[in-house]
């Protein structure tokens, strides 16, 4: 006979996927296709981790994170990071007020754009890491430190980070160490051509519409720790932590084809990333516990940002998601 315990969560399975699935249609009024890229979106915040996003301009990254931000009834900020950005311009900074009865005049803290639920940091490698590093700061510690106070940042707290991976001079690239801190790398690439002709279709023609919020704070805290009561099989975790271990060239796990592309791997946060992002993606297709496809599914946006490529994969053009398809194939020994 099933515990009271247990039935409340399988509930909570079908309401996240029922949820879920109201999300995508929400979406699917402003966003043309990118279900992938949703889904992705959707298991990483409900995991707690930050997210980084590569594609180039024009793709409705601001959209599709505003319109997501909607749906979760969350407040929205974005940050367009420039080379003169200030950390002060991100965090806040203390400002003099006067009392105009008294006379009197005081510091005051005031709070800067981070203070929101989702935070957008578009071109993050546009701003110099003094800048970078003050909103790394933030993710890592969830709190601001301004003149001795301490200041909480809203719960829950996301930052999703874009990159343009075309232009890289006079810009800062995130050093793998700060990179590792993104639980996930989504890559946005062009939609396909009917996905790009329904787009050119709704974009120049009169539309009014309003994205309704299917989420609320709590459900969300609810999800979260949901997420974290899943269980897993001991074969998959010890599968997610042999991904892990052999993208590092030094491990017994590491091919010698891999060795070859790869000059660092990835750590022990990877592994972690790696089995709550499969569950994510059980919970969000209705399934009590994830198996062996949400971990090669996971793969790819936990891994992809951290793998260091040698010189021989550079002039081999063998991209990131190669070395990744390469080193699934080995774990889970796909001929």
């Amino acid at each position: 006979m099933e515990s009271r315990g247990e039935v409340n969560e399988i509930e909570l399975i079908g309401q996240l996927s029922s949820l879920t699935e109201q999300i995508r249609r929400e979406l699917g009024k402003k966003i043309i296709g990118q279900k992938e890229v949703i889904d992705d979106l959707i298991a990483c915040f409900l995991c707690g981790g930050h997210c980084l996003l590569i594609g180039v301009p024009g793709l409705a990254k601001t959209m599709l994170i505003g319109s997501l931000a909607r749906c979760l009834d969350l407040d929205f900020n974005r940050i367009q990071f420039t080379p003169d950005l200030m950390p002060s311009d991100i965090t806040g900074s203390e400002i003099l007020f006067e009392d105009k009865g008294t006379g009197k005049r005081e510091f005051r803290f005031v709070k800067g754009p981070v203070f929101s639920n989702i935070v957008l940091a578009d071109e993050i490698n546009r701003t110099p890491p003094k800048t970078q590093s003050a909103l790394l700061q933030a993710m890592q510690e969830q709190e601001v430190t301004s003149s001795g106070q301490t200041f909480s940042l809203p719960d829950p707290f996301w930052v999703l980070a874009t990159q343009n991976p075309i232009e890289q001079e006079g810009t800062y690239p995130l050093p793998e160490a700060q990179q590792d801190r993104f639980m996930f790398s989504i890559e946005i690439d062009y939609p396909d051509f009917d996905s790009e002709v329904e787009i050119v279709k709704t974009t120049t023609s009169p539309q009014k519409v309003e994205i309704e919020p299917v989420m609320c704070a709590e459900q969300i805290r609810t999800f979260r720790d949901l997420i974290y009561r899943v269980p897993v099989a001991d074969s998959v975790v010890g599968s997610a932590v042999k991904l892990a271990r052999s993208t590092r060239p030094s491990s017994p796990e590491c091919t010698e084809e891999v060795k070859k592309y790869l000059t660092w791997g990835a750590g022990p946060r990877a592994s972690q990333f790696l089995i709550l992002a499969a569950k994510a993606y059980a919970l969000l297709d209705g399934r009590p516990t994830p198996d062996i496809s949400d971990l090669r599914r996971a793969a790819y946006p936990v891994l992809r940002h951290r793998l260091v490529r040698s010189f021989h994969a550079e002039v081999d053009n063998i991209n990131s998601n190669r070395i990744i398809d390469t080193v699934t194939d080995s774990v889970f020994k796909v001929r």
